[in-house]
């Protein structure tokens, strides 16, 4: 009996030594910004930013504040300016990205490529300070990308990115994908949405929050919106729900 309880409290320790170090939870507030120039001035409980954009000053003046801090990676993209273009070879970079021409989409299959450059990424996010990862486009699957991927393989990638992402301490959040909730869910921290409510999808993301996992989705400022009842969806989906402009600059609306 001594022994199994002993069993069973280094398993118990174990167990807490794997969670991420810093929860998200329902409730909690945001901004998200992408484009400079930022303002960190918010009173906000997370921000999502760009690495690029931010120190490692800013990062521990932000979790000096109580805030926690969100790293943007593209892991379904390759970006024309991206610090470590070179590390991809050109048979796992397929076509152009139509709404975002400066991007590539990338054969995520290829996980013998691509989770040692997205170990480096999530790695110099942990090193700047941040707290968690925004792995955007994960919807790979619903683009022509030139490669025939499925919502299988993107369910394999990101599975391993969390792994990645968990072993450094770090939370990840599910990016749009409301089709592949129930897959990805329990390797998730949070969900990022982007129009749930002009999309007509939040309610279909309402497992996160079942979860205790929080949902955080933007609207935009170029596509016709009611925010008022935005928010009244928002409030009873109960989301943490922001108007932006589609650049994600600092200018933000929040729901009272």
């Amino acid at each position: 009996m001594l022994a199994n309880g002993k069993a069973l409290v280094l398993l118990c320790g174990l167990l807490l030594v794997a969670a991420p170090a810093h929860a998200f939870s329902v409730g909690d507030s945001w901004d998200w910004q992408l484009t400079e120039p930022v303002d960190l001035n918010r009173q906000v409980s997370v921000l999502d930013l760009h690495p690029d954009l931010v120190t490692p000053d800013d990062l521990a003046a932000l979790q000096q504040k109580g805030v926690r801090t969100i790293c943007y990676v593209s892991i379904g993209t390759l970006e024309a300016g991206s610090k470590d273009y070179k590390a991809f070879p050109e048979d796992v970079v397929g076509k152009t990205y139509e709404d975002w021409p400066d991007e590539r989409f990338l054969d995520i299959r290829r996980l013998d490529v691509l989770l040692p450059i997205m170990k480096s990424r999530f790695e110099a996010c942990k090193n700047e300070g941040f707290d968690a990862i925004e792995p955007d486009n994960m919807d790979v699957h619903d683009n022509d990308s030139g490669f025939p991927i499925t919502a299988d393989d993107v369910v394999a990638y990101v599975a391993r990115l969390a792994a990645i992402a968990h072993s450094l301490d770090l939370g990840i959040g599910q990016k749009n994908v409301p089709d592949l909730t129930a897959d990805l869910i329990d390797h998730m921290d949070f969900l990022i949405a982007e129009s749930c409510f002009q999309d007509r999808w939040c309610a279909d993301v309402g497992a996160y929050v079942r979860d205790g996992k929080p949902v955080f989705d933007a609207e935009y400022t170029d596509r016709p919106i009611d925010f008022s009842e935005a928010c009244e969806v928002a409030a009873q989906e109960n989301i943490a729900m922001i108007l932006k402009d589609r650049d994600l600059t600092a200018p933000v609306e929040t729901c009272p």
